[in-house]
């Protein structure tokens, strides 16, 4: 101990972080302030658990019915198809457009309009932009694939950019110095680099196009979210839980075939 400190003089050895404690006060105070002006109560919630309850006991036992079967078969096979399409276009356009906004291997002035267009992608969410591509090309699988084509877009995109940047250099380098051309260079010093990780993102984008298309055709864009939209204005619930079912096992499927392709490039 340094001469001139005692136990009680020498400073502790956690100092209390005011600004920290202050900040999580301050937090909470509007958590409760929000939940207040949002009519956010105890009341609502118990109301809700019984309605939920009541909402859930009518959709038991799904409906199995020949006819309700051949509208989720198309539906379902609908929203696959836009997914993969999708999933495939936005994979495709992700890979210039993550290549030119990679900032270790491009000029400023083509990486900032990259990342503003990626930027742009990410901005909105998915049924936003189905609503608009709705309103441009019409009800129909058509908007669903261009609304999740710009969302994979957006996604991969920056993700793929953002692996490019972390990749070592010298491997680069070393193709430079022997004169390759550019495309030799990204097809030798790049993409080793970083497909492992683009397949990963892929696969996964994959995944989210399935669950997305259901979401975007609740709103016309195509697929089984329009059959499900459907069968809650007919208060149809026992067909809607045939169809989470439908829908829950189509994504388990997904995830079993995502983790094959990955092993392949591990």
């Amino acid at each position: 101990m340094p001469s001139g400190l005692t136990a009680q003089t020498r400073p502790p050895a956690f100092l209390p972080n005011w600004p920290a404690r202050i900040a999580w006060i301050a937090l909470i105070a509007y958590t409760f302030y929000a939940a207040s002006i949002l009519d956010v109560t105890w009341e609502r919630f118990v109301t809700g658990i019984d309605n939920g309850m009541r909402f859930l006991a009518r959709m038991v036992p799904p409906d199995t019915g020949a006819s309700k079967l051949q509208l989720l078969a198309k539906g379902l096979y609908e929203s696959i198809e836009i997914a993969i399409i999708a999933s495939a276009l936005g994979i495709v356009l992700s890979l210039p457009i993550g290549l030119l906004a990679a900032r270790n291997l491009m000029p400023a002035w083509v990486t900032w309009p990259m990342r503003l267009f990626i930027a742009l992608c990410r901005s909105f969410h998915q049924v936003i932009i189905a609503i608009v591509f709705v309103k441009a090309v019409g009800f129909g699988a058509l908007a669903g694939i261009l609304a999740l084509t710009v969302a994979s877009i957006g996604f991969i995109g920056k993700l793929f950019a953002d692996a490019i940047e972390e990749i070592s250099l010298k491997q680069v380098e070393a193709i430079r110095a022997t004169g390759a051309p550019f495309m030799s260079v990204i097809t030798y010093g790049v993409l080793p680099q970083v497909l492992t990780r683009f397949v990963g993102f892929a696969t996964y984008q994959v995944d989210s196009n399935l669950r997305n298309s259901t979401m975007v055709g609740m709103v016309g864009a195509g697929g089984i979210g329009g059959t499900m939209f459907a069968a809650f204005q007919r208060f149809d619930y026992d067909f809607l839980l045939t169809i989470l079912l439908a829908i829950i096992a189509v994504i388990m499927v997904s995830e079993a075939l995502q983790n094959r392709v990955k092993k392949l490039y591990q």
